[in-house]
């Protein structure tokens, strides 16, 4: 499933991840940040070490945004509920490592900011609150319009 068939409005999500390949040793955390913006999704992806100095998605790679406690990157997310290939380069071994995985992010558990499920319906809350006073107010002053009428 592609981000277009989700239909998700632009916000912050997480996701479900899972991760395959490697030694198993290394893991992500999970759920993850997703981040939607005009029509592409971004996840975050934490690893349990700070020795991953490069991922490769796509045949792009992608340098970390932090490698504090942890190595976290920033990675676009092509494809839901099937497995999606990457390379993570790892520096915990005498030499660097590049190491194929496999990442796996599950649609059905995707949760707006707020914990809810996921906007799929291209409004935000917001908007939608938005609408319903919108709407609210231009049915009293119809009805306000037709007392006075009748009035007069």
């Amino acid at each position: 499933m592609t981000i277009d068939e989700l239909q998700l409005a632009d916000g912050n999500y997480t996701v479900e991840v899972t991760l395959e390949g490697g030694s198993g040793r290394a893991t992500i955390e999970s759920p993850t940040g997703l981040c939607v913006e005009d029509g592409q999704a971004t996840a975050e992806i934490v690893w349990s070490s700070n020795h991953y100095d490069y991922m490769i998605v796509g045949g792009e790679k992608y340098l970390p945004v932090s490698t504090d406690e942890h190595s976290v990157f920033e990675i676009p997310v092509e494809v839901f509920d099937e497995g999606m290939d990457v390379i993570g380069d790892t520096t915990a071994m005498s030499t660097p490592h590049e190491v194929e995985y496999t990442l796996t992010f599950a649609s059905d558990s995707i949760k707006g900011e707020n914990g809810g499920a996921a906007d799929k319906s291209g409004l935000s809350t917001v908007a939608a609150g938005i609408v319903i006073v919108a709407v609210a107010a231009a049915i009293a002053a119809t009805v306000i319009r037709k007392k006075r009428n009748t009035k007069a």
